[in-house]
């Protein structure tokens, strides 16, 4: 009797060490369920930065696509600006060998045809600087106070002159004694007088530019 108890006795005990084995190490058979998850975050996180990075790289290129943009459009104005202020300087140019060309030919009027040609050479460069001047301001600046009235109130003044110079010319035509001269100054009185309506046109065009407070500059000058 005694042996069959102690039989049972250690039986009894080999069970609860195992018992006592199996729940003191309850994860060992989840281990690889663990690393499987380790590695799927690991793999979460690389796609989330190359996500990252795709997006990065659009936003630069985005950015350095509308910088070129910019960058163009303000090439594109500053070209068209220079070529309104050489257009002007070309044909005033133009006009002035055409006069110099008539005053050699023609000792009666030709003095007096010199000196208007000089009139205009002296000027034409001061005009495009300030077509360019004109053209070339900051557009914020013309929507708060407007545009450059002090340089197109001295394009008009030069414009001014310039009927006067045309004006004298015409009845200076009416002097001239050959036909060769009469025909030459005709065409570049037609020459100029095309060149002061391109100008009064930019003028105009200029001074009639919408700004909030351009009336009050307007005002005060």
């Amino acid at each position: 009797m005694k042996k069959t108890l102690l039989i049972a006795f250690f039986l009894m005990f080999g069970v609860a060490v195992q018992t006592q084995a199996a729940s003191t190490n309850p994860g060992q058979g989840s281990k690889p369920e663990s690393g499987v998850s380790q590695t799927g975050q690991a793999g979460s996180a690389v796609q989330v930065q190359e996500k990252n990075a795709v997006q990065n790289q659009g936003e630069n290129v985005q950015i350095q696509t509308q910088e070129r943009n910019e960058v163009k459009v303000m090439n594109e104005k500053e070209n068209k600006t220079q070529d309104s202020a050489e257009t002007h300087r070309g044909a005033v140019a133009a006009f002035v060998q055409g006069l110099l060309a008539v005053a050699d030919r023609d000792g009666g009027i030709g003095q007096e045809v010199r000196v208007i040609a000089q009139q205009q050479n002296n000027v034409k460069d001061r005009a495009a600087d300030l077509i360019y001047a004109v053209e070339n301001r900051s557009d914020i600046k013309t929507f708060f106070i407007g545009t450059s009235y002090r340089n197109l109130g001295e394009l008009r003044g030069q414009t001014v002159q310039s009927r006067e110079q045309i004006g004298q010319l015409k009845r200076l035509t009416d002097k001239a004694v050959a036909e060769q001269d009469k025909v030459e100054l005709q065409a570049q009185i037609r020459m100029m007088e095309q060149a002061q309506a391109n100008l009064d046109d930019f003028i105009a065009r200029n001074e009639n530019k919408f700004s909030l407070f351009g009336w009050a500059v307007r005002l005060f000058r």
